[in-house]
């Protein structure tokens, strides 16, 4: 079966899919006496197909469930882990991009500033957040919140979602490359608490312009790579064909991340993954940052500052032999 599983996951999820509409049936009826025994009975297939499927998915089925339309955007978590959430808006230069949230806000008793990737949940949403790839004003109305925070002494939580920073013309010309790097730069010295979560996708330079932290971490089903599957595809390939083959060999899942020293934790989501139960998530989510958030509070300033230097300065370092 397990086998079977990984061959089609799709297949499986539709399974998964045809349960929960037949328990919802059940729940809405009122003719069925033993109705709650059936619920019971279907509730327990459907963790069981849950924990099949995803515990076998390649690297690549990673990819597509943090690609799931269903899956949490930033404003859900907005919603449901943060509160009196005020949103901040603009670069003070060009414009207010819609790709990155920002806003200060309190999660759990902890006051904070927010500052999320969002890629929108309606058709007209996603084009207006030009589906979770932010322009050079985001970058730069990110930092110029972090600024503030850092000014308050406000730890600084960033939810990290994209498939990368927008590679169009007029970003190129509003200085995308540089906003990236100024961010990257000036992270790594603010002197306030940096957590940075990927709750789905991490892609490329578009994930490290808000990405630079003390802690850095990331969902159980999300992924972070330099380049996607597919971009990696075309370039070594010269075919998108080959996507399955470049997720493998980027070593973009959580685990692997962990392995490499890349990521301070895997945060585990719910059986089914965080759109199966995005409360749940949100809620495991919320416990982990205001854990993060006590842990570093204790840290003095100057050395929480030099640690984040050095910790990012070490990645990518090897043995290399004669």
């Amino acid at each position: 079966m397990a086998k079977d599983t990984k061959k089609d996951p799709q297949n499986t999820e539709n399974k998964i899919l045809e349960l929960e509409e037949r328990i919802d049936e059940l729940q809405n009826s009122t003719t069925q006496d033993d109705s709650s025994v059936q619920i019971k009975e279907l509730e327990s297939q459907k963790t069981s197909l849950q924990k099949e499927m995803y515990s076998n998915l390649a690297p690549y089925e990673i990819v597509k469930v943090a690609r799931h339309p269903l899956r949490p955007p930033v404003s859900d978590y907005l919603k449901m882990m943060v509160d009196d959430f005020i949103e901040l808006h603009g670069d003070k230069n060009y414009g207010d991009d819609k790709a990155i949230t920002t806003g200060f806000g309190t999660i759990g008793s902890k006051k904070a500033l927010i500052i999320g990737q969002h890629k929108g949940k309606t058709t007209k949403e996603r084009i207006d957040c030009n589906f979770g790839m932010p322009n050079p004003e985001g970058y730069r109305k990110a930092l110029q919140k972090m600024k503030l925070a850092e000014k308050f002494h406000l730890p600084i939580i960033t939810l990290i979602d994209t498939p990368g920073a927008n590679p169009d013309i007029g970003a190129e010309e509003r200085g995308q490359a540089h906003a990236i790097a100024i961010n990257i730069a000036e992270m790594s010295k603010l002197r306030t608490p940096i957590i940075c979560i990927v709750i789905g996708e991490g892609g490329s330079g578009g994930a490290l312009g808000i990405g630079v932290g003390d802690k850095f971490s990331i969902l159980e089903y999300a992924y972070c790579s330099v380049i996607s599957p597919e971009g990696c595809a075309a370039i070594l390939w010269k075919s998108k064909d080959n996507a399955a083959e470049a997720a493998t060999a980027l070593k973009l899942t959580a685990k692997e991340l962990l392995k490499l020293g890349i990521v301070d934790e895997v945060i585990p989501e719910p059986i089914g993954a965080a759109h199966s139960n995005p409360e749940e998530m949100a809620e495991t989510l919320k416990e982990t940052i205001v854990r993060y958030i006590e842990e570093l509070q204790t840290v003095p300033l100057d050395k929480l500052v030099d640690k984040r230097y050095k910790k990012y300065r070490k990645f990518g370092s090897f043995l290399g032999g004669k």
